[in-house]
């Protein structure tokens, strides 16, 4: 007869898919074991991202409440890919996040693929600063406008200050579909401006 010491052992030695299951068929211990199998990887991609402790326990935890709610509720169907699904989870929430923020300024990139910047301007007068703020306002709606794969590229580029590189490992594409994301992101957003007359010069 196994001791409860070699049936724990032989519960960690088990692959996500299988615990998956168990825990989707009651078994409590499963979900505890997939939780401390990878929570340190989920919490540091997390707050790599935000670069914010509190911040990050906060998205770290809405992202395992999402994974339960969703194995409880029988909608999981990422067979084999359980890592990579919570991890797509966390990041759409962090995204999400900063979708929400209203105090989150854009970077300026050194490349071809510059999405406006909001930059320290001091000495500015009010009104000047004020027509700056209507820019990045006019931008942000103009992000929200792009289709799913695009706004989320100019998302992680202008928003989080990825590279093309680690924006292509974090969606799961090659580094060209990512570029090509984001050139008809631009493309796109040029459109919305020519359409709707807006003015994006800096005061």
């Amino acid at each position: 007869m196994l001791s409860k010491r070699s049936i724990a052992t032989a519960v960690v030695l088990l692959d996500d898919q299988i615990l998956v299951q168990r825990y989707i068929d009651g078994d409590e211990t499963a979900f505890a074991t997939l939780l401390h199998r990878h929570k340190r990887k989920v919490w540091s991609h997390i707050y790599l991202l935000v670069r914010d402790r509190e911040l990050t326990e906060d998205l770290f935890q809405e992202t395992f409440i999402k994974v339960v709610n969703t194995l409880k509720g029988g909608k999981y169907n990422e067979e084999g890919k359980y890592l990579p699904w919570v991890m797509r989870i966390a990041h759409n929430l962090v995204i999400d996040h900063f979708r929400r923020s209203k105090k989150m300024p854009m970077v300026r990139s050194n490349d071809d693929h510059d999405v406006f910047a909001t930059v320290q301007q001091p000495g500015k007068n009010v009104e000047q600063r004020l027509v700056n703020v209507q820019i990045d306002a006019d931008v942000r709606k103009m992000i929200d406008h792009l289709p799913d794969e695009q706004r989320e590229v100019v998302i992680m580029r202008t928003y989080l200050n990825m590279s093309f590189k680690e924006i292509a490992e974090h969606t799961d594409v090659s580094i060209n579909t990512a570029l090509g994301r984001m050139r008809y992101a631009l493309i796109n957003m040029r459109k919305m401006i020519d359409k709707h007359g807006i003015a994006l010069e800096r005061a």
